[in-house]
């Protein structure tokens, strides 16, 4: 097993967001414990911590500066997609909340 450098002992966006795909992509498969109900819950958050030592040791990296570049783009897209993703829920929680609102009986007011 490769040793890890400290540099990329850090959190990884693709990983997290992209979790299988990333894994596929960067040749460790154990992303693919998503598949799991209920566990993948927690597994999410422990592929966004490890991700970066499972590439490293997976891949066929020469050095740290071509390791990172690589998953910068990793990291953007996985950013990207997770804000995406609070932004819909968030969307999606105001739009059921006002429909609740209006069925439950919206306007009270008494003339």
């Amino acid at each position: 097993m490769k040793e890890v450098p400290e540099e990329i002992k850090h959190w990884n966006w693709g990983a997290f967001s992209f979790n299988m795909f990333w894994g596929i992509g960067n040749k460790s498969y154990l992303p693919l414990l998503m598949l799991i109900p209920l566990f993948n819950l927690v597994w999410v958050f422990i592929c966004g911590a490890k991700g970066n030592e499972w590439a490293w040791q997976n891949g066929d990296y020469q050095d740290v500066e071509t390791f990172n570049a690589v998953q910068a783009t990793w990291n953007r897209a996985g950013f990207v997609a997770f804000l995406i993703y609070i932004i819909s829920f968030a969307v999606v929680f105001i739009f059921y909340g006002m429909i609740i609102a209006a069925l439950i009986g919206g306007s009270s007011y008494d003339y």
